[in-house]
C-alpha cells in the first residue's frame, strides 16, 4: 500500500463451485493493496487465455477446468478490489 493510493481489498469475496453449495471454495483476503491484486488479476487472465487456447486446440479438458478456476480467482481478486476502492476513502 502507497501513500498516494490506500485502497486495500475488502476481503468479502467468496467463489462457490457448483449449485447449492454453501461453503465457498476461496475467498480473498482483507487488505490487499487494490493495484496489486488488480496486476495478479491481469496476470492470473493471461494464463486463463493461455490455457484456454492451448485446452481447446490440444482438446485437453483439464486445461480448459484449469482455466476456468483461474479465472474464477482472477475475478474474484477484480470484484474485491473493486469493493475496497468503492468503500474507502
Amino acid at each position: 500500500m502507497t501513500p498516494e493510493d490506500p485502497h486495500t481489498t475488502a476481503g468479502k469475496t467468496r467463489f462457490y463451485q457448483g449449485e447449492n453449495n454453501t461453503q465457498p471454495l476461496f475467498c480473498i483476503e482483507p487488505g490487499i493493496p487494490c493495484q496489486h491484486a488488480r496486476e495478479q488479476s491481469s496476470e492470473l487472465m493471461d494464463c486463463v487465455r493461455h490455457l484456454t487456447l492451448v485446452g481447446v486446440m490440444e482438446s485437453d479438458p483439464r486445461m480448459v477446468w484449469a482455466a476456468h478456476y483461474l479465472s474464477a480467482l482472477a475475478k474474484a481478486l477484480m470484484d474485491d478490489a473493486e469493493l475496497g476502492m468503492a468503500h474507502q476513502v
